[in-house]
């Protein structure tokens, strides 16, 4: 059932992206307004280079507290380990990788570059139009 569904059908297109050298405080800003849970870091190709996680801009609460420090580069901040999922997977891989990973949400790449932006939610509401 899942297998015959592709990422990018339902993936959120056009994702907000994060710039490495983005204030990390402007950058939760925008995370906090457009109700995200991170976003992806790419260069000026749209290579993604990692991803800015809340888990990750709780770093940037925990530095401000402990050492009066406020902000920074998104860079500084940001999980360089990131997993993408292409946007021609099958929704049956992603709901795998959800299952394999904590993540909540993955960054969709076609030839590396970043298209989009896949959830949990995204693959469940998938499911609800095939039942």
């Amino acid at each position: 059932m899942l297998r015959s569904l592709l990422v990018k059908d339902y993936m959120t297109a056009d994702p907000l992206a994060l710039a490495p050298e983005t204030d990390v405080l402007d950058a939760i800003h925008q995370l906090i307004r457009h109700e995200l849970p991170g976003a992806p870091v790419v260069d000026h190709l749209g290579t993604v280079l990692g991803y800015l996680s809340e888990k990750d801009c709780l770093k940037v609460a925990l530095s401000a507290s402990y050492h009066e420090q406020r902000g920074g580069r998104v860079s500084e901040f940001m999980s360089p380990s990131v997993i993408t999922i292409d946007a021609e997977a099958s929704l049956t891989d992603a709901a795998e990788l959800f299952l394999a990973h904590p993540y909540r949400c993955f960054p969709v790449v076609t030839e590396s570059r970043l298209v989009g932006q896949l959830s949990r939610r995204d693959v469940l509401k998938a499911l609800e139009t095939v039942w």
